[in-house]
């Protein structure tokens, strides 16, 4: 459906529009068929989860449509046919890369100022998990894409909070701490740069993220190689991946969130980084899903949640800046979608109907067996 059919339409109607749009593209270029909920699945103290997000959604006319097909291959060819695919995934919350993730991540929509040094107001996923199925602080850990996301493990809620939460990791930190000098910074600047929107001011580190003299003892990865293994990356994306990686061999833990922030180039204006942004990611996912099946640690028992915080800025309307921004809170700013691999999902499905992403959390807790008991958000019973 192209955008100039969308005019005059109401925000339900270009969602169920654009949902109606993915479901048709993926159903002729991989023959997806429909899903069914499924019922009774008992959780397991063998399973695992992986959770990628990507700050910064892609829009479908560089991913899902006809001509954006080239930059997600790997998403389309490799891990549609294995996956339920839910085309038509709302966020109804504030349009900022924390903020929206921290929502994602407790299943309730968070309203603090996106660049404020604050954690989430709500119980995040890592604290059900750790504190109703009493695992370990080894066994949950965040990926983040920048000193922003410091608070991301764990809540400011009086029940759950500090002691909780997840590790979190957060590679830029890291690698600016492992630097010598300033000239090895001038080297790897294309991976310190913290964020695309330039805020007025950075927030304050904080939280229970990883410091650099922890980082050997926990990923077995000496400052040296880790800043020599950097040298060879592309882009922090690569970096977080990287990391993420470490953590599955070392550790095995079994709820791995890993946000991924190269698409939020398209801040810049420049298009060709935006896309490549998109390309980069698509085969970050892939790579992935693949250590996981290499992995005995995790091969077989683990399912693995794919999804945008959000989307981008049509061309449209007068008041955005198409792929640059996100600024609008139009239906495609809000419209996104997910991708549920695992062996207890079906493969190469399509679900129409409306979600939320504040429903992952509440999926997981049937998955894992915990109670979600704060999330605004309902289980997904296609993949729950």
């Amino acid at each position: 459906m192209r955008l100039a059919e969308l005019k005059g339409r109401n925000s339900h109607e270009i969602s169920q529009a654009i949902s109606l749009s993915r479901r048709n593209f993926l159903r002729t270029v991989t023959g997806a068929g429909s899903a069914v909920a499924l019922r009774g699945m008992a959780a397991s103290k063998n399973r695992k989860a992986v959770v990628v997000t990507f700050g910064g959604g892609a829009r479908d006319d560089e991913t899902f449509m006809p001509d954006g097909q080239e930059n997600i291959p790997h998403l389309l060819n490799e891990l549609m046919p294995q996956a339920t695919f839910l085309t038509n995934v709302v966020n109804q919350g504030i349009l900022g890369h924390y903020v929206a993730t921290a929502s994602i991540a407790t299943g309730a929509y968070e309203t603090f100022n996106n660049f404020a040094a604050v954690s989430p107001n709500n119980p995040t996923v890592f604290e059900y998990f750790r504190k109703d199925l009493k695992r370990p602080a080894t066994d949950a850990w965040v990926v983040a894409p920048s000193n922003g996301f410091a608070r991301i493990g764990e809540s400011a809620h009086k029940l759950y909070g500090p002691g909780l939460g997840a590790g979190v990791i957060l590679p830029k930190r890291l690698l600016s701490a492992a630097l010598s000098s300033a000239s090895d910074g001038a080297r790897y600047q294309h991976l310190l740069r913290d964020n695309y929107e330039t805020p007025l001011y950075a927030p304050s580190l904080a939280g229970h993220q990883i410091e650099l003299d922890q980082m050997a003892e926990v990923l077995k990865l000496s400052v040296d190689d880790f800043a020599a293994h950097a040298r060879n990356l592309v882009s922090p994306d690569e970096l977080s991946v990287y990391i993420a990686r470490q953590l599955m061999r070392q550790l095995s833990p079994s709820l791995l969130w890993v946000t991924l922030h190269d698409i939020d180039i398209a801040h810049s204006g420049t298009f060709s980084l935006y896309v490549d942004g998109i390309k980069r990611s698509d085969r970050l996912c892939a790579e992935l899903w693949q250590a996981i099946q290499k992995d005995p640690e995790y091969a077989n028992k683990t399912t693995m949640f794919i999804l945008p915080d959000f989307g981008r800025d049509s061309d449209i309307d007068s008041g955005g800046n198409g792929f640059q921004h996100h600024r609008t809170g139009d239906a495609l700013s809000r419209t996104t979608w997910m991708m549920v691999l695992g062996p207890d999902v079906k493969q190469n499905v399509v679900v129409d109907r409306r979600v939320e992403s504040i429903d992952l959390i509440p999926t997981l807790g049937v998955y894992f067996g915990f109670d979600a008991r704060l999330s605004t958000g309902k289980p997904i019973a296609e993949v729950a």
